[in-house]
């Protein structure tokens, strides 16, 4: 049994389903208390009706892009641990991303099934922990001061543009550099040339970031100036799947 079988094995799926069988109550029962709270405070119940069957709704597609982020996964390190990963706490880009870089790291030409081994997988899965983790951490400590510095700030005046918080300014700066980065790289193999014309050439990745780039413009355009606000929910997982399909098609060329 090679190392994809075994992280596809009985014992993987018992500790992570187990994981996610856990998270999945602790959602049940928040909803049992947040519907008896609502009752508690006089909220019509046929308008939590909706609000629960809307949500329900608009969870749907959003949740196909983390299906693919789930298969793209299961090639290199099994259905069990992607499904955890991006079930609970894991981040559809963020896991790929990471996974793909400690591939790198610990030299692996590239993050596949064939090549993986279990310190590597180890390594994979304890950086793909450790990294997210922090989010949790410093809410359990500084959430409750964060908080306590939102309920002191000045409200806007009338016609004043709201304010833009440094984490906000922050993330948006971190996650451009990150994929100019990873464009800048494909971008650098496509004017050397370096595998070119083969399957997993620069220009496949280039092509796929274009048109997914193109479908979200798309998206946002039609949500904020034709006014179809439900697109929003979509835009990720249909840009996704754009994408994707163009890598699809670029490749049988």
């Amino acid at each position: 049994m090679n190392t994809l079988e075994q992280l596809s094995g009985g014992t993987m799926y018992l500790i992570c389903g187990a994981i996610v069988a856990f998270v999945a109550v602790v959602c049940v029962v928040f909803l049992i208390r947040a519907w008896r709270a609502g009752k508690a405070i006089g909220m019509d119940p046929a308008k939590m009706r909706k609000a629960v069957t809307a949500s329900a709704t608009f969870t749907i597609l959003p949740s196909v892009g983390i299906l693919l982020g789930v298969i793209a996964l299961s090639g290199s390190l099994g259905i069990p641990w992607p499904w955890l990963r991006l079930s609970v706490i894991g981040a559809l880009h963020y896991e790929t991303q990471v996974a793909t870089a400690a591939a790198e790291q610990i030299g692996l030409k590239s993050l596949s099934g064939s090549a993986m081994t279990p310190r590597a997988f180890t390594t994979i899965a304890l950086l793909m922990s450790v990294c997210i983790m922090w989010g949790m951490i410093l809410a359990t400590f500084f959430g409750k001061r964060y908080l306590s510095s939102l309920s002191r700030r000045k409200p806007e005046a009338a016609g004043e543009a709201p304010r833009r918080s440094f984490g906000d300014a922050a993330m948006t700066a971190m996650f451009v550099g990150m994929v100019s980065a990873y464009i800048g790289s494909y971008l650098g193999g496509f004017i050397s040339g370096e595998g070119l014309f083969t399957f997993a050439g620069p220009w496949i990745p280039l092509v796929t970031a274009a048109v997914a780039a193109l479908a979200m413009a798309l998206f946002t355009w039609l949500s904020e100036r034709r006014g179809i606000r439900w697109l929003e929910s979509f835009s990720i997982a249909g840009s996704m799947l754009l994408g994707m399909a163009a890598a699809v098609l670029a490749g049988m060329l």
